[in-house]
């Protein structure tokens, strides 16, 4: 029996696609990272069983990923700042539709930004927070991965993605017969011209991520509980990253760990899993 189904619900002037592994207990939302192909499914489809026995998942394929509707050419957001503030709006606008007035949020990567930018907007809305190899923080010159990363459509290929995909994780081993099917996944996923099109938009240039940075006069003021979780290897944000969020969120908490690269929700689900279950339950 499967964990979850797929849904579709309107959120705002667009519908979002998301995964439901329905049930009754408090709500966990996880938001997917922003790589070339990164969907809900990709990001989450192995961890969500871990959760849904005692809470009801919800992972929404983000504005300009997946299946979610994408904008027209003459609609779209004009910088990386625009796309946060329409993320914003939508996530917000999926838990009105869905009568969720509060949530657990776990988000990866430039997903763990958005949780941030979300418990800013509508402290309300967030019980707590856990982010896995976060963007969002304070970022050093982007490192080639990055770069490669967001400049992804210049070579738009089989090899350049499967190139990628190995630098996420430390060891690709760790990813076994999966690898070939995740890479076939995703390269279906951008060679979707609506997807091309976001894609490029919001990573406009090599800096664009900087601007999903969250201000330190801002993150002071998040006063919800926080664990932070990064890999030690994690080449794409590094886990100094991690480190810089625990010295401006004041009910914040770090593990790294070792030989994991930035998929820990992949490359170490099971801990993962321990750590987020005992978090969530004010055991950790």
């Amino acid at each position: 029996m499967p964990h979850f189904t797929t849904e579709r619900v309107r959120t705002g002037d667009f519908t979002t696609s998301y995964l439901d592994s329905g049930g009754t207990g408090d709500v966990v939302v996880l938001l997917h990272g922003g790589g070339p192909g990164a969907n809900s499914v990709t990001n989450w489809a192995e961890f969500i069983p871990g959760l849904s026995d005692d809470y009801r998942v919800i992972a929404p394929d983000i504005y300009g990923w997946g299946a979610t509707d994408h904008p027209g050419e003459d609609a779209l957001p004009g910088s990386m700042t625009a796309w946060v503030r329409a993320r914003v709006n939508q996530i917000l606008d999926l838990l009105d539709a869905l009568d969720i007035d509060r949530a657990h949020f776990v988000g990866n990567s430039a997903g763990g930004a958005l949780s941030l930018w979300i418990t800013h907007t509508a402290p309300e809305r967030v019980i707590d927070l856990v982010l896995m190899g976060s963007a969002g923080g304070q970022m050093a010159a982007p490192t080639p991965e990055v770069i490669r990363m967001v400049s992804f459509y210049k070579d738009p290929s089989e090899a350049g993605l499967k190139s990628l995909t190995r630098w996420f994780v430390y060891d690709e081993d760790s990813l076994g017969d999966s690898l070939d099917t995740i890479v076939e996944n995703r390269l279906a996923e951008v060679l979707r011209p609506e997807v091309r099109r976001s894609f490029q938009s919001m990573y406009a240039t090599p800096t664009s991520p900087a601007e999903m940075t969250v201000p330190p006069s801002a993150l002071r003021r998040i006063t919800h509980r926080v664990l932070l979780v990064h890999g030690r290897e994690d080449r794409f944000i590094t886990p100094d990253s991690s480190v810089y969020f625990s010295q401006h969120l004041p009910n914040s908490q770090v593990h790294i760990f070792d030989r994991c690269g930035h998929w820990v929700q992949i490359e170490r689900r099971d801990p993962m899993l321990f750590l987020v279950r005992g978090f969530l339950t004010g055991e950790l």
